[in-house]
């Protein structure tokens, strides 16, 4: 802060006090150093200006110091007082600024006090001239103010004043006590001393005293201020027009002491609130929303006060001019007020929402309020001042200019002034309304009330009208913007913030993505679109040359976000009113939300419908621009191009409409359709790839001709997977669809004849006779329906007949009201079938692959075909009945093939290279236990086991293998065996009976046995064929027995499944405990087990870790680990009687004699059809011990990886016959086609609505083995 010695005043002030104590203070910090170079250190101390190491010994609590800094930084100027000039002056602003800049670091870090806060500096200022350090330049005794309205100046600085130094002893002394620190040597900032006063105990701070009011103003008019004889001088008008001025300049203080009450009793509070009135994440956003920039308008309006405190300083008493200074004012007032008054209806609002859901706050402001520098006004008046305030500008202003006399040049400042604040009213109006967005008071203006009468005059009736349009544009927009901010408001957030939820979590997100889909996205660019127009407005008010470059470039940014928004709209329709019909809480939550003040009365369908019509709202108002805009405008040319994007815009999305309605359609339809109790069938009609193809009415001819109800009238439904007759019924306004007949597949769909002559819809006798004795019923309501016979019954019909190729099916014939409706169902149908076969090709579930095309012949149907048995001469195979694939040692890939005439084994691949391997008869089931060579076979009820090696070697030494079997069972009496691994044993089961009773033994193999008997020498007598019967390969495990007929046997891990006339029994091996599902003592359930009892069991499969599908040859049941049935659908209906089920997970296939009747094992949906002729399963999946089964995961099969190796395999009749051998007799022979069922990638997940995007894996990748290469003919086969 000190400087070199100067020739001036000041200069040599600050040198008389730097000596002596300066001087002594450097010499305690020079260095030690040798003496003659403490000359140089001091000349370099002085020489430096950049060194403030003299802070260090600056303390800001002596008075003393604070008035060297003054005399040294406070800026010095001419001043003009009284028409006076004083040079080397200064104002009380430059004193209270230069302190303040001194000590507001020292506030802020020991005190916590803002840097704005001018208080404290104000009281040392005002110490100092209480101690004459400067003087005020007229003698005036009132106290310092922090503006300009005084002028001072230092004693020594007076013209022709001495240069002599100021002794020390002349500066003011004293301690500003808040600036004090503590004494104590152990206090610090962290760690305050124990004093209650502690200056650092910031909490035991005493309170800075506020600055003193200004003086209370002069109640009487200006002409008490001024000497009498002044007066006596001046003219009336002039008289008066001092005292608008002063009142004007009273009224200025008044407002800005207001704006000052705004800072300090309401936004300080607030943010230093503890605990917080608002949330304090939430604080500055509210604050700025409703003080806006209320402190940038002080800041304008002290700039006003101190300019006319200048200008009556320096022309006091009388004040010549002041219209500049407003015409100055109104130019800065350009940006700021129009902000702030425009803002005003959205910090109103947002005040009043707070003070209704705030109750902290509500009382924070009524204290307020009672405050005394509040004077008993809310904040809500507080808020409204500065919009008063600029209102009343003009009305003064026009009082003074009207006391002005002519020839004085401030009249024509004056009308500048008022016009420049005029248009400023104005422009702040066009603010509040467009801030107001239609809202209140404010939002009702239209453009004639924003607009001068001057202006509307000078406008031709064109543009009046054009300008109207375009406001009405902007209007318009408004309305839209705050329509799509309400869809947040009134039904985003309140829905996902309910709690409870009256959606549930798991969908919520799901169902506010289908309705309300991308409204925010249109939002975005709406509000951006609505923000150019404003700023348009704004610019141009008030005549808009254009706003068409802003629409053509909003309509082209929105473009993509219609075209994904408006084909969603009826999807957004129906999940409002699906969940309406389904969700009461929903439905109040909806009624309530019509009820709002910013609904006008409207529903959220009317909501998420607002960008449709507002789209062709732009269309009809640029029209009617273009009609009204004068030839050589550019909108004439730019009109037509606006308009013809939104017109493709229109067009652009009607297919995706067309297809949303479809897709609604189809979903109606499922929500409306009533099947018959326990008959309800998942036709998967919510998948978003459904849809309906054609649908109308249909009649149905009376089975018999006694029925009393005539013919019936159906209206059939033709989806792309099912065709559906249903009896529609009206109740409630609500149409009912009952299912009139099990829906048929198309997949099982053909059309037997739409030739047939039509025929004449008749009556019996019985319903003619009654239709005449009710003819004139008094009773019938006159406006009743009538019935079809009643007014159709003299047409012709046209009879359509089809075939369901199912359990249930057989040939329907309905019939159509005209030929040209037959044709249309017709073609429809054709239609539909030949789409589900392309649809069900590219997404099936499995594929055939051929294990034999024509190896397997059976002799042709017909009365002379005897039973035929093969030979050398005659190549009848008779009918397979079973296979097994399995793995040699050397990793050859084999199929095993057993028929009425033997097994044959080949490569699985390789039809060609298939060879008798056994010559026996009825061989029924074969099955191969890999870990231990072993091959089973099941010949005419009797059970045999061979050394897979002697039947296809491996190796040259293995290939004198004895071909001796081992029979497991004695008599001819086994019906069947199983083979699987239980507890780690890998068992053999087989069952024989005896009279009612179902006997089941259980052998284990023996591997010491079996690996002797392999390495065994050959004797005589076993090349004889005389080994002993009995079986040393196996051991017998168990034996038990059923007391009922038994049909088959399934492992599971730990426990057996017996399928049998009672149903599932699942025994345990260990102490034979079983128990029998499904449950049947429940009365409840009365029907079901009837239903049961008639019915034979088929499988069991795992859906998932809790619940089983079990399969009987009619229908399906889902049951939970106590056999208790578990889902409300009741059961699952096959289309064809199951003659065998088979399990690929996940999912379960039934083998019908037509057709193979794929479905997911969760759902119990129908996933595929493979049709065929005479369809066998000859293998499930069991019978190979090397093939571990697929267990389920907790979620169940549906989220499991599926094994791409072939689980299944079939038989059935090829197509075309086999060619006539030369030694075949009688017609041409019956190829059977051996196939396996290899699982593919579908497009879609099965049983999913999930779409192909998601990353989940359904499939593994295909890890079977390559096809085998063709059979080496050197290999030894045994025929």
């Amino acid at each position: 802060m000190y400087s070199a010695p100067s020739s001036g005043p000041a200069g040599s002030s600050s040198s008389g006090y730097r000596d002596p104590v300066v001087r002594a203070l450097i010499d305690y910090k020079r260095p030690l150093e040798l003496h003659e170079n403490y000359v140089e250190e001091e000349d370099d101390f002085y020489d430096d200006p950049s060194e403030d190491g003299d802070d260090r010994f600056f303390n800001p609590a002596l008075l003393s110091h604070i008035a060297v800094r003054l005399r040294d930084k406070v800026p010095r100027g001419t001043h003009v007082k009284g028409s006076i000039p004083y040079p080397r002056a200064f104002t009380g602003k430059d004193i209270v600024s230069t302190i303040q800049s001194q000590i507001q670091r020292e506030l802020l870090l020991t005190h916590g006090i803002s840097t704005n806060d001018r208080r404290a500096a104000l009281q040392v200022a005002r110490s100092l001239q209480s101690q004459l350090f400067f003087y005020e330049v007229e003698w005036g005794d009132r106290p310092l103010q922090d503006g300009v309205e005084d002028v001072y100046m230092f004693w020594d600085d007076q013209e022709g004043a001495s240069d002599a130094r100021m002794e020390r002893e002349e500066l003011p002394t004293a301690v500003i006590t808040l600036l004090t620190r503590c004494y104590s040597s152990s206090c610090d900032d962290d760690n305050p001393c124990y004093s209650y006063s502690c200056p650092r105990r910031r909490t035991a701070l005493p309170l800075l005293s506020p600055s003193e009011k200004e003086e209370e103003e002069d109640k009487d008019e200006w002409t008490r201020t001024v000497p009498r004889e002044l007066l006596a001088t001046l003219p009336e008008s002039e008289i008066s027009r001092q005292n608008i001025i002063h009142k004007l300049i009273v009224k200025e203080k008044q407002y800005l002491r207001d704006l000052d009450t705004i800072e300090s009793l309401f936004i300080r509070p607030l943010r230093n609130a503890n605990p917080p009135v608002i949330r304090s994440t939430e604080i500055d956003e509210f604050i700025d929303e409703v003080f806006g920039n209320v402190l940038d308008l002080r800041e304008c309006n002290r700039r006003l006060l101190e300019t006319i405190y200048v200008r009556q300083r320096e022309q006091a008493p009388v004040i010549q001019g002041i219209g500049d200074i407003f015409l100055d004012a109104a130019t800065e007032f350009r940006v700021t007020y129009p902000n702030y008054i425009g803002n005003l209806p959205v910090a109103e609002k947002r005040m009043k929402d707070e003070l209704e859901k705030n109750a902290e706050f509500k009382r924070f402001v009524e204290q307020c309020s009672r405050h005394p520098d509040a004077h008993r006004l809310d904040l809500k008046h507080f808020l409204s001042r500065p919009s008063e305030h600029l209102q009343k500008y003009p009305v003064l202003l026009e009082a003074i200019c009207n006391e002005t006399t002519e020839g004085n040049p401030d009249i024509d400042f004056l009308k500048e002034a008022i016009n420049a604040i005029k248009k400023l009213q104005t422009v702040a109006q066009l603010w509040t309304w467009q801030s107001a967005m239609n809202r209140g008071a404010p939002g009702k203006l239209e453009w004639h009330n924003l607009v001068s009468e001057e202006v509307m005059n000078s406008l031709s009736k064109h543009e009046l009208k054009r300008q109207n349009i375009i406001f009405e544009v902007i209007k318009g927009e408004m309305d839209y913007v705050r329509d799509l901010e309400n869809i947040e408001v009134m039904y985003v957030s309140p829905l996902r913030e309910m709690d409870p939820p009256i959606i549930p979590r798991d969908r919520l997100e799901q169902f506010i993505q289908e309705v309300f889909h991308n409204y925010a996205e249109l939002h975005a660019h709406h509000r951006k679109m609505l923000n150019k127009l404003f700023e348009i407005q704004r610019e141009e008010h008030p005549v808009i040359r254009s706003i068409t470059a802003a629409i053509y470039d909003a309509v082209l940014n929105f473009r993509e976000a219609y075209m994904e928004y408006i084909p969603n709209y009826p999807i957004a329709a129906y999940r409002i009113d699906d969940e309406m019909a389904n969700n009461p809480a929903f439905k109040a939550f909806v009624d309530q939300c019509t009820r709002h003040p910013d609904a006008h009365r409207l529903d959220m369908k009317n909501f998420i419908n607002r960008p449709i019509p507002r789209l062709l709202r732009y269309e009809l108002l640029l029209k009617n621009i273009l009609d009204e805009t004068p030839e050589g405008h550019e909108d004439r040319d730019y009109i037509p191009q606006v308009l013809d994007v939104i017109k493709a815009l229109g067009k652009e999305t009607e297919p995706g409409v067309v297809s949303a309605k479809q897709k609604v359609e189809v979903w109606r339809y499922n929500s409306n359709l009533v099947f018959k109790s326990g008959e309800v069938i998942d036709m998967d009609l919510l998948n978003e790839n459904r849809s309906l193809i054609h649908s109308g009415k249909l009649l149905r001819q009376p089975d018999t001709g006694f029925e009393w109800n005539g013919w019936t009238e159906l209206f059939v439904l033709l989806f792309d997977n099912y065709l559906v007759m249903t009896k529609p019924k009206e109740k409630d306004g609500v149409t009912k669809y009952y299912v009139y007949r099990r829906p048929i597949p198309l997949d099982l769909l053909t059309l037997a004849n739409f030739t047939d002559p039509p025929t004449q819809r008749g009556n019996s006798l019985l319903r003619l006779g009654r239709s005449e004795r009710h003819a004139g019923d008094a009773g019938t309501p006159t406006g009743a329906q009538q019935s079809p016979e009643s007014s159709t019954d003299s047409r012709l019909v046209y009879p359509c007949t089809i075939h369901h190729n199912g359990r249930l099916g057989g040939l329907y014939t309905v019939f159509a009201e005209s030929t040209q409706a037959r044709n249309e169902w017709k073609q429809k149908l054709e239609e539909a079938i030949g789409l589900r076969k392309v649809v069900q090709d590219s997404n099936k579930v499995f594929e055939i692959e051929t294990l034999s095309a024509d190896t397997f012949l059976v002799p042709p149907m017909g009365p002379s075909s005897g039973s035929t048995s093969w030979n050398h001469e005659n190549a009848f195979t008779g009918k397979v009945t079973c296979s097994v694939p399995f793995t040699t040692a050397d990793g050859r890939g084999l199929v095993a093939i057993g028929c009425a005439e033997g097994v044959w084994i080949g490569f699985r691949h390789d039809s060609r290279s298939l060879r008798r391997v056994l010559h026996l008869k009825m061989v029924t089931q074969c099955a191969m236990l890999e870990d231990f060579g072993i091959f089973l076979v099941l010949a005419d009820k009797s059970l045999f086991a061979y050394h897979i090696e002697a039947l296809v070697p491996s190796s040259p030494q293995s290939a004198h293998t004895s071909q001796t079997p081992q029979k497991l069972s004695g008599n001819k009496d086994v019906h069947f065996f199983s083979v699987g691994n239980l507890n780690g044993r890998t068992l053999v089961i087989y069952m024989k009976k005896k009279g009612l009773d179902s006997v089941f033994r259980v052998l284990e193999p023996v591997v010491g046995k079996i690996n002797e008997r392999t390495r065994a020498p050959q004797t005589f007598g076993s090349r004889l064929g005389l080994r002993s019967q009995r079986s040393e390969w196996f051991r017998v495990y168990r034996d038990f027995f059923l007391p009922s007929e038994a049909y088959d046997l399934i492992f599971l891990k730990a426990k057996i499944v017996i399928l049998c006339t009672k149903g599932f029994e699942i025994m345990d091996l260990t102490d034979f405990k079983s128990v029998t599902i499904p449950q049947r003592d429940d009365p409840r359930l009365e029907k079901l087990a009837k239903r049961c009892e008639s019915c034979r069991p088929m499988g069991m499969f795992r859906s998932s870790n809790d619940e089983f599908l079990l399969c009987y040859d009619e229908f399906g049941l889902y049951v939970d680990r106590h056999g208790d049935p578990s889902r409300s659908i009741g059961t699952i209906e096959w289309e064809g009687t199951a003659e065998h089920v088979a399990w690929h997970p996940p999912y379960v296939l039934l083998f019908d004699s037509r057709f193979i009747e794929i479905r997911h094992v969760e759902t119990g949906r129908l996933a595929q059809i493979i049709p065929g002729n005479d369809v066998r399963c000859i293998w499930d999946g069991r019978g190979v011990t090397g093939v571990p089964p697929a267990p389920a995961i907790p979620e169940g099969y549906g989220q499991e990886m599926i094994s791409q190796e072939p689980r299944v395999h079939g038989v059935m009749n090829a197509t075309e016959n086999a060619p006539l051998g030369p030694n075949m007799r009688g017609g041409r022979p019956i190829a059977q086609h051996v196939f396996e069922l290899i699982p593919t990638i579908p497009l879609y997940l099965p049983g999913s609505l999930a779409s192909p995007s998601q990353s989940t894996t359904y499939f593994s990748q295909n890890n079977s083995p390559p096809h085998s290469p063709r059979l080496n003919p050197t290999l030894s086969w045994r025929s």
